[in-house]
């Protein structure tokens, strides 16, 4: 675009300020709300996802229960406990393993929480002993002080642990508690690391984790196992490979292989699946409502194109006659659609990213938390992808106009 083509498109533009100004409202709009129902959407969906916690999205935790079919001779209703070596026949005999750990809860149910104290403070929290690959598995623990456990803690019986952010919040307050010591059931742990993690609205950081072996001996649990979880390879089908685990389970331990209760595993990647079919679903609402009002805008350009081409038929006749191209009218008419769009769209697209921030901003400085919406945003991506479309849009919705202007004669204008 020429600075004299811009100059007249300005002029055209100035002459008819009102009309100009509504139409490009409309393609503002649109475009507005397509990147505040975006924005929404991922807000939606990082809040869901933040409850999913830790845990890697492919993880799978199973737990044993009571049995409620009789089998080989044994009656239904016996209890259930998983113990060290079904871990190591799960290595042995299930292909595709990558990560695999157990978790003991202290107590007889998993409700149950443990006092534990620093100095003169206490509160209950829910006590876990944990195997060497649990924060593989545990993936997006975020680490705020110290390291994590690792191997050695569980080969020498080490009593340290790492607690989460609400553990230190209630007995240690502001203060660093790496390296502090606190105290349940008569032992004295060292405190080596804080984690967060933000699972169940933040719950799961009111947790004490400590290594396995520790635990054992600590609560005399032997090498019962009171829940295994297991992640699965990349090349490997998550549902298949649980089924596997669940059946070489029921084998080793008698149990009916029609019995769905006596073994419960919640895989994390069916859940994944459903939420993503969710927010796809979701987002094609979403993209279908926004491209549905952008276009109202769309079709106003258009009008508005068409009218102007009504107006300026003489003057489209004289520069035919002066030896204008069909092609440089098919510009000049295209040039001033494409420029109106997009200037209404990117203005509907920075006041959409800005709204979007400040209710980020907004929700921050209140201190408001929900565990269905977090973070609204719009991805660099689709924000992209909205200004090729308003550009595209603009384009067709000068094109006809266009077209019919550069048909016009000279001497039929000219009448006119």
């Amino acid at each position: 675009m020429d600075f004299d083509n811009l100059q007249e498109i300005l002029f055209t533009i100035g002459k008819n300020k009102l009309r100009t100004f509504l139409t490009a409202f409309g393609v503002f709009w649109g475009i507005l709300m397509l990147i505040l129902l975006l924005g929404a959407g991922k807000g939606l969906e990082n809040g869901t996802n933040s409850n999913f916690g830790s845990d890697d999205r492919t993880s799978i935790w199973i737990n044993a229960r009571s049995t409620a079919m009789p089998y080989k001779g044994i009656p239904q209703g016996r209890r259930i406990e998983f113990v060290e070596e079904d871990i190591e026949a799960i290595k042995r005999e299930i292909e595709g393993v990558e990560y695999i750990s157990a978790e003991n809860q202290a107590g007889e149910r998993w409700r149950r929480t443990v006092n534990v104290t620093y100095q003169n403070k206490s509160a209950n929290f829910s006590v876990l002993g944990v195997a060497n690959d649990y924060f593989n598995i545990k993936k997006y623990l975020e680490y705020r002080e110290g390291r994590t456990l690792n191997k050695l803690d569980n080969q020498e019986n080490r009593k340290v642990a790492i607690i989460g952010t609400a553990v230190q919040e209630a007995l240690f307050g502001k203060e660093n508690a790496v390296g502090k010591s606190i105290q349940f059931h008569g032992i004295v742990l060292k405190v080596v690391g804080v984690f967060y993690d933000s699972g169940r609205e933040g719950r799961m950081s009111e947790r004490v984790y400590v290594p396995l072996t520790t635990f054992q001996k600590t609560f005399g649990r032997g090498q019962t196992v009171g829940q295994i979880t297991v992640t699965p390879i990349t090349a490997r089908d998550s549902y298949k490979f649980e089924d596997d685990i669940v059946a070489l389970l029921k084998q080793r331990h008698l149990i009916h292989p029609k019995d769905s209760r006596a073994i419960f595993a919640f895989n994390f990647a069916r859940q994944t699946e459903q939420i993503s079919q969710t927010f796809r679903a979701i987002g094609a609402f979403v993209w279908f409502v926004g491209l549905g009002t952008l276009a109202a805008g769309i079709v106003g350009i258009s009008n508005i194109m068409i009218i102007t081409v009504k107006d300026r038929t003489r003057e489209i006749g004289v520069r035919k006659a002066l030896g204008a191209t069909p092609n440089a009218i098919t510009w000049m008419i295209l040039s001033e659609s494409v420029l109106i769009t997009s200037i209404a769209g990117y203005m509907g697209l920075v006041m959409g990213v800005a709204l979007i921030e400040l209710a980020n901003i907004v929700l921050q400085g209140a201190g408001a938390s929900s565990s269905f919406f977090q973070r609204p945003e719009v991805d660099l991506n689709v924000a992209f992808t909205a200004i090729v479309i308003l550009v595209v849009a603009g384009t067709f919705a000068g094109l006809a106009p266009a077209l019919r202007a550069a048909k016009i004669q000279p001497i039929e204008a000219m009448r006119e």
